[in-house]
């Protein structure tokens, strides 16, 4: 029984150690697509300031909000604050269901 259970959290940890290429602007899940292909929504965090967010059902994606001065947009007018506005998980037609 401890054999199989190290063999196991053995290939699990190899699972997590594939490359991914130079390329970080595709998604490689179950409907792989470019990422701009992806809708995303606005999280409001705790300070108010806004974040990009896209859920693909496995994988997410989250990054902040910058004006075209690289300073985050904390406008506050989206919505409350801890909440996401917007079809974040939309764009992609995933096989794994999300329990939110």
């Amino acid at each position: 029984m401890v054999r199989c259970v190290t063999v196991m959290c053995l290939c699990a940890a190899l699972a997590g150690c594939e490359s991914v290429g130079a390329d970080k602007s595709y998604d490689r899940g179950f409907d792989k697509k470019p990422l701009s292909q992806l809708q995303a929504g606005i999280w409001i965090d705790p300070n108010g300031c806004d974040h990009w967010i896209i859920d693909d059902g496995v994988e997410g994606y989250l990054s902040p909000r910058l004006d075209r001065n690289g300073n985050p947009v904390c406008s506050g007018n989206h919505g409350e604050s801890s909440t996401a506005i917007g079809d974040f998980k939309g764009g992609s037609a995933s096989l794994v269901g999300d329990a939110l």
